[in-house]
């Protein structure tokens, strides 16, 4: 516990010094700061901060029902955006008066040598005297002064984050995209020209909060009829029982030539019982394998099947997790899972994290295609046919869409679900559709 505890406190500490001084920025708006008004916005400022500081601790550390959680990552993650995007204003507000200062004072310092006496009433910065020169340069007085312009431009902008990702949030979470591709692959066997593979990837069934919509999802993909289907990882959130209330509607993707599945770096616990190995977390993975297999889907862990059409096959390899960064898992081993595959013309493999196929996939020139998930587009950007664009690009080389060295491929699955926060803007959850072509 005291992993998770230190780093949120750490946060919480952090979120407090913003609130305390934006709400000082907000008072200075109130004209009469001992009103019974300016009393109840105290009261409603901190209490609301509290509360919502309290409903995470409480998310991290109790069994929430999914429900009251969503809401409190919800309130959480708006809530945060749109402070983070007020504090420029509030910083620009801050040096202008500083300045303002320097400069006032810096005026005071000189009058005497040139004999003009400068009267500095009482008062806000903003309502002292200027000059008689300045006055006369300035003309009529404001009707609103210079500061309470920038706060309440601030308020506005930072309205524009919070209007966004209240839409990502009612409109974007579930509005699933069917993406169609060609993909073209070398000595592909002339009975798999125009077979159809469709892609899921980070379900994270532990966010959801609408089975209606998921379902519809599904029925999206059912749709498209596919020939076989790959799942490429991160089933849940932390624990297998996430799953509980959405199996029904996963065990409806079936395909002629099977669904088959890997792990990624959630589905192994270690964000909910860290990273040490123990009996429970021993338990829980071997029941999310479990609920592979009661869903019909092949879970492939490091091994390899052949897919057979009219005589002819293909591999498909499966690796467990293997991630570039440190909190990782990093348990796919490339070389167990080509093992008995050197006769076939095709392989594509399931890897959970894209960068696994940089780092050590295109050490395998055999394997053709391989499909990753794990980004999620960070669930926001911009995303067209022509151009596509999103912060996570700056921490992942190849995030969303299809990449291409000398004869190897590589296919990044935006995702079905979400994490964190529980919407998209821009970057919509996915369905994959390929259709296999031979160069």
């Amino acid at each position: 516990m005291s992993d998770r505890i230190i780093p949120l406190l750490i946060i919480s500490a952090f979120l407090l010094l913003i609130d305390l001084y934006i709400f000082k920025a907000l008072k200075t708006l109130d004209k009469k700061p001992a009103s019974r008004q300016s009393n109840t916005f105290a009261w409603l400022w901190w209490g609301y901060s509290a509360l919502l500081l309290i409903g995470v601790f409480a998310s991290v550390f109790f069994s929430l029902f999914l429900t009251l959680r969503a809401v409190i990552l919800v309130a959480f993650v708006l809530t945060f955006v749109t402070k983070i995007a007020y504090l420029p204003f509030l910083f620009a507000d801050d040096l202008r008066r500083g300045i303002k200062k320097l400069l006032r004072k810096s005026k005071t310092q000189s009058a005497p040598e040139s004999g003009t006496a400068v009267k500095i009433p009482s008062g806000s910065d903003d309502q002292i005297s200027q000059p008689l020169e300045d006055k006369v340069s300035a003309g009529a007085e404001d009707k609103i002064s210079r500061s309470n312009f920038l706060l309440k431009a601030g308020l506005v902008v930072a309205s524009i984050p919070f209007a966004s990702l209240t839409w990502g949030i009612t409109s974007g979470a579930y509005d699933y995209k069917v993406v169609r591709k060609k993909l073209f692959l070398k000595n592909l066997p002339k009975a798999f020209d125009g077979i159809r593979l469709a892609q899921l990837s980070d379900i994270h069934s532990g966010s959801f909060y609408n089975h209606r919509a998921v379902l519809g999802g599904i029925e999206q993909l059912l749709a498209e009829k596919p020939d076989f289907v790959f799942f490429t990882g991160d089933l849940v959130n932390n624990v297998a029982s996430e799953m509980r209330d959405y199996q029904n509607i996963f065990s409806k993707v079936k395909a002629p030539l099977g669904v088959y599945s890997s792990l990624g770096n959630h589905d192994y616990g270690d964000y909910y019982f860290g990273k040490k190995p123990s009996l429970k977390k021993a338990k829980n993975l071997q029941d999310l394998k479990q609920t592979h297999k009661n869903m019909g889907w092949d879970l492939l862990l490091n091994d390899n099947r052949r897919l057979k059409v009219d005589g002819e096959e293909i591999g498909i390899l499966g690796v467990e997790n293997w991630g570039a960064g440190e909190r990782f898992p990093k348990f796919g081993r490339l070389d167990l899972a080509v093992q008995g595959t050197d006769d076939l013309p095709v392989k594509l493999l399931l890897s959970h994290d894209p960068s696994h196929w940089r780092n050590h996939v295109l050490q395998y020139p055999d394997i053709n295609a391989t499909f990753s998930g794990h980004t999620h587009g960070m669930q926001f950007g911009v995303r067209t046919e022509e151009y596509q664009w999103s912060p996570v690009q700056y921490i992942y080389k190849e995030w969303a869409g299809l990449y291409q060295e000398n004869d190897q491929q590589l296919y990044v699955n935006v995702g079905y679900g979400f994490l964190g926060y529980p919407g998209r803007v821009g970057i919509l959850p996915e369905i994959t559709i390929f259709e296999l072509k031979p160069t």
